[in-house]
């Protein structure tokens, strides 16, 4: 290190200033003014209680005003509960109801629930109106017989708003296993497995069979350790036939982390876990067939599943005849829907789903069976936005349901009685912001498309009950929380419920961030971002800029929504103007915006950024483009040092906590997606550490040596390239700290201290 070398930098910025920053005051308001605001900012939360299984809704907005609003938009005012016809303590609508009221058949069924978990689950009936009704506990391993009928919905829990489950029962008897697969489809509901023909189990690593007399039988005889059949547990919907896996191992790769400071010991601990990266061989799977009532294996072809990354969303015909499965080659440039006969173990494509750079399986896949599994629902970017399809089972025709210049970013519900689907929609509606979110319904063939929200702000609602109405709560970040009744079937505004009251916030000094949208590189893409100021804020004053970057390809990152920004705000206070912005290659926009991250993580969006901040400051005198830093944590921390390795001449300073900077020593299934498979050069290329001689600026690293996300290790190589390179930097190694250790009071303060001494010019924390 050069300390000379980093003084004389500062006192050639002091001029420039003019004025003090940095000082103990602007640390002590960088650090109070977050919590003072956390206090006074009180969103609106009226106490919710649906009526008639949701035909009309009481809202206890304060002690004396209490309102009834049916869903023909009556709305009737009292003081109190009493007054409107009601009895009884209101019960609060849940966070998160991820349920639907039970349905009545009439047909008598029993579930047998099985808890496979290692804690007890609370179990549930759903009624008529959607209120859990409990029906008592399963301990761990256990299992209980409960009789019920076709259409009713159960639910398990291990506390409030922690789902282990939620089931919906049909014809037949039938098995409801809680465990982790039922654990992580809990926000819907999963169909009662069938009542098998045999208890299945594996020994030795070959697959066997007993009867209810308790006869043993054998359904394979080729188990080996490097060769292994897995429990089948995926049965036919009558009992008779099961789907299975048999798998090779993935290789040993062992991340080995020493814990300097064990605080039950003198002597440091060695932790060693389980961890593949890029290239690493990983586990292989070939699905099996067995037919159980005839006591046989059922040949699959091995072939069409070479090289999978997965093989999942397994579902039978409701006939038993197909089985189906999702197949993702590595790489993640081909899924295909495979159909397996039941009965010769043939497989056919049904689906296939290609591209020339990735697709986005993990956070775009979506596969909804239709009743009497003719059809399904599928979400796709074959038309450079994801939208909806409908594919004919039989044939593999595609139909489009939704188009045009607008994605969709989740199926909300699926309502084949009234042949509709209720979707969660990114920048449909013109001249707002893209990635607000607005509630649409749309008919399975396409036609009558409805907008059901509106307000120029991003949304999130709750239907009742029965799906007539719900409660629409919108903002912006620079628009508190409006809260709305509305009708669903039309979108219908019945009421406005209530607004939050910001006027304290403001007056305790609060500056809402300023959206701000530029043309990008390409000069016609819209890119969008916020600037966060401080309270003491000056147009008559030049502000250094810092940017807050997070560019990982898995989502975007700027909030929509109203909230503090509570990190931001620890170094706008103490004399910058913050700035958050999403340039191309994160998610949910285009195709082709998305598209830029392939095999290019080095990218990092930052050409956009810089076209952004140089269109933000035309307008804004006060932004000093001269005196630019960024920082950013885990992919951020990886952009962060991108961005002063490969923009150096715009951006002088960078802290980056935690980085994946060469993206063959961070976890296999985040990197992969985004680089592809084979590991090709394209990989080194990418890495900060092949570039770290580039480095011309200051550079504080921070990690973790107990990151367990991040290999702390792609910190420590990029340290080494940068002592080969003799360059100046600054590195803070914490014992004991883990991923994101960047945001405990020391790194921050640090932090906050690192960009005052480069980009103010002054030494931190003196008056």
């Amino acid at each position: 290190m050069h300390p000379m070398r980093r003084f004389a930098l500062s006192l050639a910025l002091l001029p420039a200033l003019g004025y003090a920053q940095g000082t103990a005051d602007d640390y002590r308001r960088a650090q109070d003014l977050p919590q003072q605001w956390r206090e006074l900012d009180r969103p609106f939360q009226p106490r919710l209680t649906w009526l008639d299984g949701g035909a009309a809704v009481h809202v206890e907005r304060s002690p004396g005003e209490h309102l009834r609003i049916d869903v023909d938009g009556t709305v009737r005012r009292a003081k109190s509960a009493k007054e409107l016809g009601l009895s009884g303590e209101p019960v609060p609508l849940p966070p998160q109801q991820s349920w639907r009221a039970s349905g009545g058949s009439g047909q008598r069924t029993t579930v047998r629930f099985e808890n496979r978990l290692d804690r007890a689950v609370r179990l549930f009936w759903i009624d008529g109106d959607g209120r859990p009704r409990q029906y008592g506990t399963i301990e761990p391993g256990k299992a209980a017989a409960q009789s019920t009928f076709a259409g009713h919905v159960w639910l398990a829990d291990f506390a409030a708003n922690d789902l282990a489950g939620v089931f919906v029962a049909e014809t037949g008897d039938g098995i409801a296993i809680f465990d982790e697969r039922s654990r992580a489809l809990a926000m819907t509901e999963s169909e009662v497995r069938p009542v098998p023909a045999a208890t299945l189990f594996v020994r030795d690593h070959d697959v066997f069979g007993r009867d209810a007399d308790g006869t043993e039988f054998r359904l394979t005889t080729d188990g080996k350790a490097e060769q292994r059949y897995e429990l089948p547990d995926h049965w036919s919907p009558d009992g008779a036939r099961v789907l299975g896996f048999c798998s090779e191992p993935e290789q040993r790769h062992e991340l080995t982390l020493v814990e300097s400071t064990p605080k039950d010991q003198l002597q440091p601990k060695r932790h060693v876990s389980q961890y593949l990266k890029p290239g690493d061989r990983i586990t292989q799977r070939w699905p099996r067939l067995y037919d159980v009532r005839a006591r046989r294996a059922i040949a699959v072809d091995a072939l069409p599943f070479a090289e999978a990354w997965s093989i999942d969303h397994v579902h039978w015909a409701a006939d038993g005849r197909e089985v189906f499965v999702l197949y993702n080659r590595r790489g993640h440039q081909l899924l295909r829907l495979y159909g397996i006969d039941a009965a010769t173990g043939a497989v056919r494509t049904v689906l296939e789903e290609a591209s020339a750079t990735f697709v986005d399986y993990s956070q775009k896949t979506f596969l909804h069976w239709l009743a009497g599994d003719r059809a399904f629902l599928w979400t796709s970017e074959r038309d450079g936005w994801n939208h909806l399809y409908r594919v004919d089972v039989a044939t593999g025709a595609v139909q489009q349901i939704t188009r045009g210049d607008w994605l969709v970013r989740d199926v909300e519900f699926v309502d084949e009685a009234a042949g509709q689907v209720w979707l969660k929609a990114y920048g449909l509606v013109a001249g707002q912001d893209p990635y607000f979110a607005q509630l649409v319904r749309i008919d399975l063939d396409g036609a009558n498309r409805t907008l059901i929200t509106a307000g120029d702000g991003t949304h999130e609602w709750q239907f009742s009950p029965n799906r007539e109405l719900l409660v629409d709560r919108w903002s912006r970040v620079d628009q508190p929380g409006v809260t709305e009744l509305r009708r669903a079937r039309d979108g219908a505004l019945l009421c406005e419920l209530g607004r939050q009251d910001d006027r304290a916030l403001r007056a305790a000094g609060f500056r809402p961030p300023e959206p701000f949208v530029a043309k990008g590189r390409d000069g016609k893409t819209d890119i969008h971002g916020v600037l966060i100021l401080p309270s003491t804020f000056d147009a008559r004053r030049r502000y250094p800029v810092i940017e807050d970057i997070y560019a990982g390809p898995q989502d975007h990152f700027v909030p929509k929504a109203w909230g503090l920004g509570a990190r931001q705000r620890t170094l706008a206070e103490l004399g910058f103007v913050v700035v958050q912005i999403d340039g191309m290659g994160t998610n949910w926009r285009a195709r082709a915006f998305h598209d830029v991250a392939w095999r290019n993580l080095k990218d990092g969006g930052l050409p956009d950024r810089i076209v952004w901040l140089r269109e933000a400051a035309r307008s804004r005198p006060w932004l000093d483009l001269d005196r630019v830093g960024i920082f950013g944590g885990s992919a951020g921390g990886q952009n962060a040092l991108a961005a002063m390795l490969h923009h150096g001449d715009f951006y002088k300073a960078a802290a980056a906590d935690c980085g994946c900077h060469d993206n063959r020593m961070d976890k296999i299934w985040w990197n992969e997606a985004w680089m592809g498979w084979p590991v090709g050069p394209w990989y080194a290329d990418n890495s900060n550490v092949t570039h770290a001689g580039k480095l011309q600026g200051p550079l504080l690293l921070t990690v973790g040596e107990l990151d367990r996300n991040v290999d702390p290790a792609s910190t420590m190589q990029v340290v080494a390239a940068l002592i080969a390179a003799d360059k100046d930097f600054d590195l803070v190694v914490v014992p004991g700290g883990g991923h994101g250790i960047g945001e405990s009071p020391y790194l921050v303060r640090r932090r906050q201290d690192f960009f005052v001494r480069h980009l103010l010019g002054v030494e931190p924390r003196r008056r």
